[in-house]
């Protein structure tokens, strides 16, 4: 969830006249696009629906460095996953791939490409998460850089993991204490505020020294995070003390299936996920209703990303966003992975909607590992990319058969 406070006028705007006309999703927005980035992308969906290049991609790119050498691996790497999902290592790679987003009507949403390792004894120490604290740190001056880029996008984001600052240990610890009775108190919002802000020790019962020592430096790291931001929040703390605080909320469907349930069964707990693919789709759906009609009472009060790549859910919220009289560029967005779901995408920023593309930046060594994992984590959605594959095959034959460039009217 992305909280956040917002002094934004909203206008509520009405309905368009006329009837509601749903986007089309057929791939007719990848005219936009050039033959060599059509072709790369088919490609690179293909080996990505391949499980076992999933299931052992780190041990592929170990042997693929062995047998061609690194300099050639590399090479192979930036030509079609990393330069299909990466934004590029430098900063200058980075602001040209957003200014070609930006052309096409969509928003960079920074991805650092780090996090905890709980297994890696090397990736527990304090050492560890302060390293990625200054990883971040990096992204948001990079962010704000972005700022000065000409484009449609108003307000660049970038999105971190809060386990990258912390170990997960340690909040499964704190969520498990603060839903004891009595708990709340010294757990409270209030007073973790008042430790990032005063600096001062603070001791939570439940939690041995180690604990609490891993605890202080983690609310350390996070208020030097958003120490960048100050000017931003103090304006907005004026109008959240004016009018309360705003809830904003990034919708998703969640990738992590087969974890939480292996773990459900190793602790003998409840399967905390959905029990198929259909109940998923309708709790999805459920909680995207209800989230738009929050929106539409209480506008900059409340925002919403709709980050999924299914074309129901989109299809769904932009006629509710329409029937609610939610503005195309107002308190909703939608947001997808750079280099996967365009077809979409790239229909939805032409149409006038506020798409957030998320991009991971890094080196080769820093972002193939990270895109592995999370090729793990979503199988099923690169499984499921059969529908764009498909219509990357259409636009590829039509060209080469001499149909030429798609002209949209």
């Amino acid at each position: 969830m992305m909280l956040r406070t917002c002094r934004v006028l909203y206008s509520q705007a009405s309905p368009s006249a006329g009837s509601w006309q749903p986007l089309n999703f057929d791939g007719g927005a990848f005219h936009l696009k050039g033959t060599g980035e059509l072709t790369r992308a088919l490609l690179v969906l293909r080996l990505c629906a391949w499980p076992p290049l999933v299931t052992h991609g780190l041990a592929l790119q170990a042997w693929s460095q062995r047998l061609l050498g690194s300099r050639i691996s590399g090479a192979l790497l930036r030509a079609s996953i990393y330069g299909q999902f990466v934004a590029g290592e430098t900063a200058e790679e980075v602001r040209g791939c957003v200014q070609q987003l930006q052309t096409l009507g969509l928003r960079p949403l920074l991805a650092v490409p780090i996090e905890e390792e709980p297994d890696s004894a090397a990736k527990t120490g304090e050492a560890w998460y302060e390293g990625n604290l200054s990883a971040m740190l990096r992204c948001v001056d990079l962010s704000r850089s972005l700022l000065e880029t000409p484009g449609p996008a108003r307000n660049n984001f970038m999105q971190l993991r809060v386990t990258a600052l912390t170990s997960t240990r340690l909040c499964k610890e704190l969520t498990s204490w603060v839903r004891r009775p009595g708990a709340s108190l010294e757990l409270s919002p209030e007073r973790l505020a008042e430790a990032m802000d005063s600096g001062r020790n603070l001791q939570v019962s439940c939690l041995n020294a180690e604990q609490n020592q891993h605890l202080q430096a983690t609310l350390s790291r996070l208020h030097r995070v958003a120490q960048d931001t100050h000017e931003r929040l103090g304006r907005d703390a004026e109008a959240a003390h004016r009018a309360g605080l705003a809830f904003g909320v990034k919708l998703v469907r969640g990738a992590y299936l087969d974890k939480e349930r292996a773990v459900a069964q190793l602790q003998g707990t409840e399967d905390p996920t959905q029990p198929d693919y259909e109940a998923t789709n309708w709790s999805y759906s459920r909680c995207l209703e209800l989230m738009l009609t929050q929106v539409s009472r209480h506008g900059p009060m409340c925002h919403l990303m709709v980050a999924s790549h299914n074309e129901e859910s989109v299809r769904q919220a932009t006629k509710r966003m329409w029937e609610l009289g939610i503005p195309l560029d107002g308190p909703v967005c939608f947001g997808q992975l750079l280099g996967m779901c365009d077809h979409v995408s790239l229909a939805l920023g032409q149409a006038g909607y506020a798409v957030y593309k998320s991009i991971p930046y890094g080196s080769l060594e820093e972002v193939i590992p990270y895109l592995i994992r999370r090729a793990q984590e979503n199988r099923s959605v690169l499984q499921g990319a059969r529908r764009e594959e498909a219509l990357l095959r259409q636009e590829l034959r039509r060209r080469l058969l001499g149909g030429g460039l798609r002209v949209r009217h």
